[in-house]
């Protein structure tokens, strides 16, 4: 593991993972789905109501486990897949601690297909955003916030907030997790397209 990296402390449940957080306050949590007596969803969803600046990762053995989806609506910052690297989980950890929201390789179109956002419109299109909702879009899948992605773009950041409404009403999208997931996706299918080209 990365020397930059230091375990604090470590949890055998879900409760015993809250009162760790709460007397330790981790930058990142790395939290396990499957956990008795409070499992990994309702202990992600209690730490980030309760903690903002703590940021959860969540590991699965099962990249089809029906819970991911629900820690990432409840704030988890993304997921991985227990048998990752050591070197890769270390990024990880290193990118959600920035602000990042990180979903494991190849995992963005299965989360995005397993949460349940569309009403009106079933399959999103990039195509539909406009260059600068695009460019404001990619930032948003970054973690950067409206602040940031203003000084970034030299835009004022009300132009921001109003970019990201029109862009989560054109994808009909609830809110920037899901944008960013939706970004991550879109990048992975862009990728395969790109790379089934040569």
């Amino acid at each position: 593991m990365d020397n930059s990296l230091e375990v604090i402390g470590e949890a055998d449940n879900g409760e015993a993972a809250i009162r760790q957080v709460e007397a330790l306050q981790p930058d990142v949590v790395l939290m396990d789905i499957q956990m008795p007596v409070m499992n990994g969803v309702e202990a992600t969803q209690k730490i980030c109501q309760r903690f903002e600046k703590t940021k959860v990762l969540v590991l699965t053995v099962d990249d089809e486990d029906e819970y991911l989806t629900q820690a990432l609506k409840y704030g988890a910052a993304g997921y991985l897949l227990k048998n990752t690297p050591p070197d890769e989980l270390a990024l990880a950890i290193q990118a959600v601690y920035k602000g990042y929201t990180h979903i494991g390789p190849g995992l963005g179109k299965k989360v995005f297909a397993r949460i349940k956002i569309l009403s009106s419109n079933p399959t999103p299109d990039w195509e539909e955003l406009t260059p600068r909702e695009q460019e404001i879009l990619e930032l948003i899948a970054t973690g950067a916030s409206n602040k940031e992605i203003a000084k970034t773009l030299h835009i004022a950041e009300k132009t921001v907030k109003n970019h990201v409404t029109s862009i989560l009403q054109r994808l009909n999208l609830r809110d920037r997790t899901q944008a960013a997931i939706f970004a991550h996706s879109t990048r992975d299918s862009l990728m395969s397209v790109a790379k089934g080209s040569y």
